[in-house]
């Protein structure tokens, strides 16, 4: 898998501990890179960024990631570990859509739904899965149709609505997936009080092989409601925040005679540009 898009976590403090966490949680995993401020792990070929610095947000559920498990005893193997110091969503148990399924909190404020499925289902083990509440509720579709008219190699997999009687307005979304540079992803829409919503704990990182890219996606998620914020940073209108940055950024800033530099260079940016940062 490429991971030219990938989820950031924010968890201030404990980046070590929660990426060791994850790594035994789920196994078929290693550290790809490590810092004081930023570790990355792959996760079953994907991805995952551990920030341990930069917004001061906890993460909530209003981003989880949707894990695909092949068998029962898979789903239960991960629950069990993510229970500890953990906090039940919805338990683990039959439901309609799978016959073994949870949606789970972690300690760190993370949170995972668990999916028995069919081996078919497994293409992509995580994907994150955007609830859209609050005054955000009813704009999953709109969100999703910007996604995909924005990335290359994106499409529109499945889109389903409330049924009458399933508590929830019939033009909003139950479930739907999507895809954006070839990275799975999920949404849906919820009107009930959950007293949370989007916020800059979990982003989006999308990674960029050439300036002109960065500039297309800075400028579309940026504007139209969205704002900068700063380092590649920004969110768009519905309140998700993305870090759009260039591809061989983090080579860069761990460079032993340019790293510094590119990084004092970063740190006066907002939208980063390339040739910037290389003849800092």
């Amino acid at each position: 898998m490429k991971n030219s898009i990938y989820p950031c976590l924010g968890i201030k403090g404990k980046i070590a501990e929660a990426s060791e966490f994850y790594i035994q949680t789920f196994g078929g995993a290693k550290v790809l890179q490590t810092s004081d401020i930023v570790i990355l792990i792959e996760l079953s070929g994907q991805k995952f960024m551990l920030l341990n610095d930069g917004p001061s947000s906890s993460p909530n559920p209003s981003i989880s990631f949707m894990v695909m498990c092949e068998t029962e005893a898979e789903t239960e193997q991960y629950w069990n570990k993510l229970l500890d110091g953990g906090k039940v969503l919805m338990t683990l148990d039959k439901y309609d859509w799978s016959p073994k399924y949870g949606w789970i909190e972690d300690k760190y404020g993370v949170s995972w739904q668990l999916y028995t499925g069919d081996k078919a289902d497994t293409v992509q083990k995580f994907s994150p899965t955007l609830m859209f509440t609050g005054n955000k509720a009813g704009q999953a579709k709109t969100a999703i149709q910007d996604y995909v008219q924005l990335f290359p190699d994106s499409n529109i997999q499945g889109i389903l609505n409330y049924k009458q009687g399933e508590g929830d307005s019939e033009e909003f979304i139950k479930h739907a997936q999507f895809k954006i540079k070839d990275f799975i992803m999920m949404a849906m829409d919820s009107s009930a009080d959950h007293k949370f919503g989007f916020n800059d704990a979990i982003s989006l990182v999308v990674s960029c092989e050439t300036q002109d890219e960065i500039d297309r996606y800075w400028t579309y998620l940026s504007s139209n409601g969205g704002h900068e914020v700063a380092c590649g940073w920004l969110t768009d209108k519905y309140g998700i925040s993305w870090q759009i940055i260039p591809e061989g950024i983090v080579k860069l800033i761990n460079d032993p005679v340019r790293g510094q530099r590119a990084m004092n260079a970063m740190m006066k940016m907002k939208k980063l540009i390339i040739a910037d940062l290389e003849n800092a």
